[in-house]
């Protein structure tokens, strides 16, 4: 069975939606760059090891990277998952993991790359938005994309209502993404594009606003 170790900064909503899927993997730990993460003691909870590595206790990039790596590695994790971890990683901890790290990013990339996703879709007016699971590299938010699921944007939304929509959808497909990866059925190629055994879909287009 493979073992994963979750990265979080946060509520861990998406860290507690994959500990609640029943994945056929084993969560080795999770590990927060904040002591006060809520996230943590819903782990703990569930009885799975946590860890701090504080961002504030390095003073570089590259020292607190080096930490955090030293702490995954002692659970030989198989897969690393970001699930709300708000660090810039530097390019020698990617690469360090390349091709078993996966991040979730709240718009449909390649639009809207970094923070601030759903305010920015809705001041550009975009009718379709939703959440992207992608393998890591050193380009953010830009790695290889695994799942996408896209929602529509109504007339009157907020930023606070457009998340919350979208966070519906984080929540079903990242457990989908990591349990593909377990299985075998999504993988990275020789050329770093994703392969999958998955069938593709039909009758999903989403239309928004909807045709008369």
């Amino acid at each position: 069975m493979k073992r994963i170790v979750i990265l979080i900064s946060g509520r861990g909503s998406n860290m507690e939606a994959l500990l609640k899927a029943k994945l056929p993997c084993e969560v080795a730990a999770v590990i927060s760059n904040k002591a006060d993460a809520t996230g943590l003691e819903i782990a703990r909870a569930r009885g799975v090891h946590t860890a701090v590595v504080s961002h504030k206790d390095f003073a570089s990039r590259d020292d607190f990277d080096a930490a955090l790596a030293k702490e995954i590695d002692r659970h030989r994790p198989d897969l690393v998952v970001l699930a709300g971890f708000m660090r810039i990683l530097t390019a020698d901890f990617v690469n360090h993991y390349a091709g078993r790290l996966i991040n979730i990013h709240p718009s449909l990339l390649p639009a809207y790359t970094g923070v601030n996703t759903h305010e920015r879709a809705l001041q550009d007016g975009v009718k379709i938005h939703g959440c992207t699971i992608h393998f890591v590299t050193a380009d953010l938010d830009h790695g290889p994309i695994i799942i996408q699921a896209a929602v529509p944007v109504h007339q009157g939304d907020t930023p606070q209502t457009l998340s919350a929509r979208v966070l519906r959808e984080e929540h079903r497909v990242f457990p989908q993404a990591v349990r593909w990866i377990c299985n075998g059925n999504v993988r990275l190629n020789a050329q770093g594009r994703v392969e999958t055994d998955r069938m593709e879909q039909s009758g999903t287009t989403l239309i928004s606003p909807g045709l008369e």
